[in-house]
């Protein structure tokens, strides 16, 4: 087993990060193999919609998104972290999340989706929303916690004083190292759903 930490926040050490590393405890507790990649401060340009991965199985702008890719194509599980920017995640997080998504040349289905995110006081919920939706539309079982996956901090360090924040995180770990575990399982004796050929419709014809 094993998942990507991604840290959206520009400050690499910052209440993000604590929220991911008091996970990245429990994975490693669990046998989960665990990889925390610092994101937020890296260059990474929005999608222009070209269309040039559909031809190269990857994106045409070969920076992280690509390098990421090839990692999440061999993991059960991704957790991506983010600060909360005007209610809503931090503009490199969500460039990274669009091309990542939507550039792909496998399936991921089945593989488990968390999002965490962090803030003074609020957009918590709109943030989570936000970043839990590129795991839905792509098929992917959203792990969950005894509460939103949100932690609060306004300088760094001080989500280590969010003492429900950090518990919140120490249980979607467990739930998402039970949920990827199962699905393991679930795999091994059952083999993945049935899919479909895509129908794509068009509300102008």
């Amino acid at each position: 087993m094993k998942v990507l930490l991604i840290n959206g926040s520009p400050g690499e050490n910052g209440n993000t990060f604590i929220a991911l590393k008091e996970m990245e405890r429990v994975f490693n507790a669990e046998g989960v193999e665990t990889e925390l990649i610092h994101i937020g401060n890296k260059a990474i340009r929005g999608c222009t919609a070209c269309g040039a991965c559909a031809r190269l199985g990857k994106c045409v702008f070969d920076d992280a998104v690509n390098e990421i890719a090839l990692k999440l194509r061999e993991s059960d599980g991704i957790v991506v972290g983010s600060p909360v920017y005007y209610a809503s995640a931090n503009a490199t997080v969500v460039a990274f999340m669009q091309r990542l998504f939507f550039s792909v040349d496998f399936d991921l289905s089945m593989k488990v989706g968390a999002a965490v995110v962090a803030a003074r006081r609020g957009g918590l919920s709109a943030t989570f929303d936000e970043l839990n939706k590129f795991f839905s539309i792509s098929g992917m079982p959203i792990a969950t916690s005894q509460y939103w996956n949100s932690i609060h901090g306004r300088k760094p360090g001080e989500a280590e004083q969010d003492y429900e924040g950090l518990q919140t995180m120490r249980t979607l770990a467990r739930n998402m190292s039970f949920l990827m575990k199962s699905i393991a399982l679930g795999k091994e004796k059952y083999g993945l759903p049935e899919q479909e050929d895509r129908v794509a419709t068009n509300f102008i014809r």
